[in-house]
């Protein structure tokens, strides 16, 4: 109910977009992604891996140009 919710607030279609939710259509997709996400440690979002390095939360700009820096450096 909360998704709903947040499609009628960003001015959705909230016909199509509850359609969609309710078919399950998608259901499996997400279901696989979310096992995925589990299986790499992953439990928040978002979350990014640059050159093998785990970024996670809204950080700032720096903790990215950070990283890069660092793959640019030290490529896999």
């Amino acid at each position: 109910e909360n998704l709903k919710v947040f499609a009628e607030e960003l001015g959705l279609d909230t016909t199509a977009f509850n359609e969609c939710l309710d078919s399950g259509k998608y259901a499996e997709v997400v279901a696989a992604d979310a096992s995925l996400a589990r299986s790499l440690g992953i439990s928040v979002t978002p979350t990014f891996w640059i050159n093998g390095q785990m970024l996670v939360g809204a950080l700032p700009f720096d903790a990215f140009a950070g990283a890069i820096n660092n793959a640019i450096a030290s490529p896999r």
